[in-house]
């Protein structure tokens, strides 16, 4: 597939006018008139739901490829208007110079902007690996949260990006700052926040921001209120369930699971206690002025298909009374819904791919 980069002025002009050609000639047919994505505002996300894509998750030894356009055409679809794109700097920087941003790898992110355009999918930009800080392994030579050069880098990159895409309206566009923030006092994660959503800010004062949950994205923060920024939580309870066999996790250790499930006398997980706990601390947050978007969530393939289809039933259940959207942990892949790798599900050939119709319709319904 060949693809053009994306400009401000192009997108502009093409959003203004309808549907463009910007990516010419179009792998996949776009609907011809997709529907209108609603505003977002930080006070009141809309009910995105879609999926996380991972073109840019970890940066491939032999060269990251781009986004693919099937998959944001298949995405609308099946109904769905949003995709979460988890991305490492690592793709369009180096440690060695990560002060320097290669645009080759830019212009891939640019095209993924104008496929949302097209097909009517919201895009939503997350640095899962930031300078100076990465939920998973290895750790980054210098911290985000206790060095200043590290935030600095981190201020470059976002303001980098800020500056590209000022001027595409938010219902096309969101930045999520940080995936997924260890368990650190409220305070430190407070003045790494200032600083970004500052250098955003800064190129592009009306950019939608989202930041994620403080331990590993399921605690609200409520000091993030004043800054006017959305939050973004998590939809993994109990790992038992969603995790288990995963070896970064030590899951495949743990005994087969079952939903509800009890993991240790008095220690029983069921849709009441995910309301409890996973839900009614976002919804307090909510009440505060702040919107609120669930940015992953999912099973892992070796769940039994029966568990996992029952308890993403309660989570649906639980997000569509709260009125939030969501995304699934991912779109191809181990937690998909397309070539999972799942060995007790009967699948149906979608386009020479392996469709989880049960898990897809699941999520459609809801």
């Amino acid at each position: 597939m060949r693809q053009t980069s994306l400009s401000r002025r192009d997108f502009l002009a093409t959003t203004a006018v309808g549907v463009g050609a910007l990516i010419s000639p179009p792998a996949v047919a776009a609907a011809s008139s997709p529907a209108p994505l609603p505003d977002p505002t930080p006070q009141k996300l809309p009910r995105w739901r879609g999926f996380n894509l991972l073109e840019k998750f970890t940066r491939r030894r032999d060269g990251n490829p781009p986004f693919r356009e099937e998959d944001f055409a298949w995405i609308a679809e099946w109904g769905f208007n949003f995709v979460r794109l988890p991305m490492s700097y690592l793709c369009w920087s180096d440690p060695a110079d990560w002060r320097k941003l290669r645009e080759d790898e830019l212009k891939h992110i640019d095209d993924a902007i104008e496929l949302g355009r097209r097909h009517g999918v919201h895009v939503n930009l997350n640095f899962h690996r930031a300078p100076g800080y990465c939920v998973n392994p290895p750790a980054e030579p210098k911290d985000l949260f206790t060095d200043a050069e590290a935030l600095e880098v981190c201020c470059l990159h976002w303001a980098a990006f800020a500056k590209r895409y000022r001027g595409i309206p938010n219902r096309h566009v969101s930045f999520d700052l940080l995936n997924e923030p260890k368990d650190l006092p409220d305070e430190d994660y407070l003045r790494v926040v200032r600083a970004l959503v500052a250098a955003i800010r800064a190129e592009d004062p009306a950019r939608l921001i989202i930041a994620d949950g403080l331990r590993w994205g399921r605690k609200p923060v409520p000091g993030l209120v004043s800054l006017g920024v959305a939050q973004s939580t998590r939809g993994y309870d109990p790992m038992r369930v969603s995790h288990h066999g995963a070896s970064w996790v030590n899951g495949q250790n743990w005994p087969v699971p079952s939903w509800p499930i009890e993991i240790s006398p008095g220690d029983r997980w069921d849709k009441a206690r995910l309301r409890r706990e996973v839900i009614e601390p976002w919804v307090a947050l909510e009440r505060q002025g702040v919107g609120v978007h669930v940015g992953e969530w999912g099973a892992f393939q070796k769940t039994p298909h029966g568990v996992a289809l029952a308890w993403m039933k309660d989570f649906l259940d639980l997000w569509k009374e709260t009125g939030w959207g969501w995304a699934l942990w991912n779109f191809r892949g181990s937690f998909g819904i397309l070539d999972s790798g799942r060995t007790d599900v009967t699948y149906e050939d979608w386009r020479g791919h392996k469709l989880d119709r049960a898990m897809l319709e699941l999520l459609r319904a809801g």
